[in-house]
């Protein structure tokens, strides 16, 4: 594997087990919300979301950025949400154009209800299999993956 000075050697196995774990784990994280009746974790992302944002709304292009999703995938994720009864949608009083999504206490509750099956599979899945060492490891990585120049990671 070739290096530049410094660089670390490329690895695609590393990348290419990194995308693998990823899709296991989530995998089996919608099994267990789909085996206790609950919706897709993509909704409990937006309403974990929206529950931490300052007034439990954010813009839709807001809610995009933090989703990693495009502009059309999360409307009508929200939509989906909005008809559910979990988030309702705000026109914006400084432009007219665009619009808020915002927490609802039913969606409140829905993704506490998630929580309890959730924070157990991410125990069960993730955290158990690794030591502190590596968990500390694996979090100073992603940090700094993620403090990379947006530019260069997008």
């Amino acid at each position: 594997m070739k290096t530049s000075a410094g660089a670390a050697p490329v690895s695609t196995e590393t990348w290419a087990l990194f995308l693998s774990a990823h899709s296991v784990l989530v995998g089996a994280m919608e099994s267990r919300l789909k085996d206790a009746g609950l919706p897709p974790l993509a909704w409990y992302d937006v309403l974990w979301i929206l529950e931490s944002a300052p007034d439990q709304r954010l813009r839709m292009s807001a809610l995009a950025d933090q989703l990693v999703l495009t502009r059309f995938n999360v409307t009508r994720l929200v939509d989906r949400l909005v008809e559910a009864g979990l988030v309702a949608r705000r026109q914006t009083k400084e432009d007219g154009r665009g619009s808020y999504a915002v927490l609802t206490a039913k969606g409140r509750a829905l993704r506490g209800q998630m929580w309890t099956v959730y924070r157990p599979a991410i125990v069960d899945l993730f955290n158990r299999h690794l030591s502190s060492s590596q968990h500390a490891e694996m979090q100073s990585a992603m940090r700094r993956l993620l403090e990379q120049d947006a530019g260069q990671v997008r």
